[in-house]
C-alpha cells in the first residue's frame, strides 16, 4: 500500500486543497498606471492630461473618445475638453527610452518625469498631485514643505480643492470626487456672482447718462483722433462757429460765421448783393414781391 518504508507523507499529498486565487501585481500595477493611458490602456503620450480624480490620459484619446460619444461608464465625469487639465510635466534628464521600450520592465528609476523641486521620479513609487488652477505637477512630499497658497512653480494661488492626487488609493478617488464636486460648484458660483454685478452696475447707471462706449469714442484715422460728442444740435451749431473761428483765426472770411454777422454791415459787400437780403434799407420801402427773398405781401 506503500508508505511501508518509513517514510512520512504531507497533508498536501494526501488531501487536495482549493487552490488560492492568483493576486495582482501591486507594484507592477501601480508602474502600469502610470505610464499608460487610463481610457485606452495605451502607454501615454504628450500631452498628458488629468481628470478630476487624478487619472493620467492621452489628451488625443481623450478628444477622439467625445468626438465618438463612446466613453466608458467609469469615465462619464468627462463630458468636455473642460473637464480634464492640460499637464506641466518636467521632463527626467536620466530617462532611458531603450528601457522604457520594455512593457514588462518594472524599474521604478526609470521614469519620464520627475519632481522640478526635489527630483523625485514620477514612476508610481511616490505620490505625485497636480494643480487644477495651472496644470503643474510636483511630489506630494514638496508641496506639504512649502506650504504655500501659491504655486510653487508658476506662482498662481490656489485652494485646497484643486490639489488632485494622481493615480491615488480608493481612498483617494473618493476624496478626490468630493472635491471635483467642490470645485465646480464653486466655479459657477463665482460665474454667476460675477454675472449679476455686472447686471447690478448697468442697471445703476441712470437712463439719460451716457455710457462710457456710446458717449465718447475716439477713432484712428491714420495719426488724427476724431472725437464723437453726444451735444444737442443748437449747443452743436454754436460750437462749430467758435470750432471755425478759432481755426481760420484773423482771417477776414471767419467773420461771416459768428452770430452777429450781418450781410448789411459788410463793408466788401455791394449794394445790389444786399439787396436780395430782407434786412437792406431798400426792403422796407419794397412795394412788390421779390422772388429771391419770397416776400410775397400777403394783404
Amino acid at each position: 500500500m506503500g508508505c511501508d518504508g518509513g517514510t512520512i507523507p504531507r497533508r498536501d499529498e494526501l488531501v487536495r486543497t482549493a487552490k488560492k486565487p492568483e493576486q495582482k501585481d501591486k507594484d507592477a500595477e501601480r508602474v502600469f498606471r502610470w505610464k499608460h493611458c487610463a481610457l485606452t490602456q495605451q502607454k501615454l503620450q504628450q500631452p498628458i492630461v488629468m481628470d478630476g480624480l487624478g487619472r493620467l490620459y492621452t489628451k488625443q484619446n481623450v478628444i477622439e473618445s467625445l468626438l465618438e460619444k463612446e466613453l466608458p461608464a467609469d469615465f462619464q465625469h468627462i463630458k468636455s475638453l473642460k473637464d480634464i487639465k492640460d499637464l506641466n510635466l518636467t521632463p527626467n534628464p536620466a530617462f532611458n527610452a531603450e528601457a522604457n521600450a520594455n512593457e514588462t520592465s518594472n524599474d521604478v528609476r526609470n521614469a519620464p518625469f520627475i519632481c522640478s523641486l526635489i527630483g523625485l521620479e514620477m514612476s508610481g513609487k511616490f505620490r505625485f498631485v497636480g494643480l487644477w488652477t495651472c496644470g503643474c505637477v510636483m511630489s506630494e512630499r514638496a508641496l506639504k514643505e512649502i506650504k504655500a497658497n501659491s504655486c510653487p512653480m508658476c506662482q498662481i494661488p490656489f485652494r485646497e480643492d484643486d490639489v488632485v492626487v494622481l493615480n491615488g488609493t480608493e481612498e483617494d478617488m473618493d476624496l478626490m470626487r468630493v472635491r471635483m464636486e467642490a470645485r465646480v460648484a464653486r466655479i459657477k458660483a463665482e460665474k454667476k456672482a460675477k454675472s449679476e454685478k455686472k447686471i447690478k452696475t448697468e442697471v445703476k447707471q441712470e437712463p439719460g447718462t451716457p455710457s462710457s462706449s456710446s458717449g465718447v469714442k475716439e477713432e484712428k484715422a491714420g495719426t488724427s483722433k476724431i472725437t464723437k460728442l453726444s451735444i444737442a444740435p443748437p449747443v452743436l451749431k454754436g460750437l462749430k462757429r467758435e470750432i471755425i473761428s478759432d481755426k481760420l483765426g484773423a482771417d477776414p472770411r471767419a467773420k461771416k460765421v459768428k452770430a452777429d454777422y450781418s450781410v448789411n454791415k459788410d463793408s466788401q459787400a455791394s449794394e445790389v448783393y444786399k439787396s436780395i437780403f430782407t434786412s437792406h434799407k431798400t426792403e422796407k420801402e419794397q412795394q412788390r414781391a421779390h422772388w429771391v427773398t419770397y416776400n410775397p405781401f400777403y394783404n
